[in-house]
């Protein structure tokens, strides 16, 4: 095992991941958490425009169609593009952790190339917490949820504070985000947590 790989794996003293009683209810679409988020938000005209559903116990569902704004080699997704997909569906798995996670390692696998055109459809599960790293794995298979596999990752995320982004966001940003009501009511959604 590469010494990458061995960042993947959960410590021995690593638990099984709990589903938050307040999380969405499996099915529930969890939305955009950024308007301007390239992965999911809807005021990125050539964003992914992914749409994620909580599923059951630490999983999620989510598909993006691919734009051909999203090439890379003429008539296909960009790898890095593929990348983002999984990257934003297994952040998005921390909605049903109720935590702020960033991603500290991904690793992906280019099974086969996915055309423009093509609906991706991702599965991702968190598989491990240790303090504050979270371990998830995530699946994107064309043509529906029991199609060929396309893509696959790991990672580990990072559990933050709000002052994470505070700290670092560009400030124009982070106040247009402090005023929008839909990120106003997100942002309460996380303060049960200690």
């Amino acid at each position: 095992m590469s010494a990458s790989s061995a960042a993947l794996q959960p410590p021995a003293d690593a638990v099984k991941p709990v589903r938050h009683p307040d999380a969405p209810a499996p099915g529930e679409l969890l939305g955009a958490h950024y308007g301007e988020c390239f992965g999911c938000g809807g005021d990125q005209p050539h964003g992914l425009h992914l749409q994620a559903r909580a599923g059951d116990g630490v999983a999620i569902t989510a598909e993006f169609t691919v734009q051909p704004a999203h090439q890379g080699a003429p008539g296909l997704a960009h790898g890095g593009l593929l990348a983002t997909a999984l990257d934003e569906t297994l952040g998005s798995l921390n909605w049903l952790l109720r935590t702020i996670a960033v991603t500290g390692r991904l690793e992906t696998d280019f099974v086969r190339p996915v055309p423009v055109g093509t609906t991706l459809h991702l599965e991702a599960e968190v598989t491990a917490v240790a303090g504050r790293k979270i371990y998830s794995q995530a699946t994107g298979r064309i043509g529906g949820p029991d199609g060929p596999v396309a893509v696959r990752a790991q990672a580990l995320f990072i559990e933050v504070k709000v002052d994470h982004f505070v700290n670092h966001g560009r400030q124009e940003e982070i106040q247009a985000a402090m005023n929008d009501p839909d990120q106003i009511r997100r942002s309460r959604a996380f303060e049960v947590n200690p």
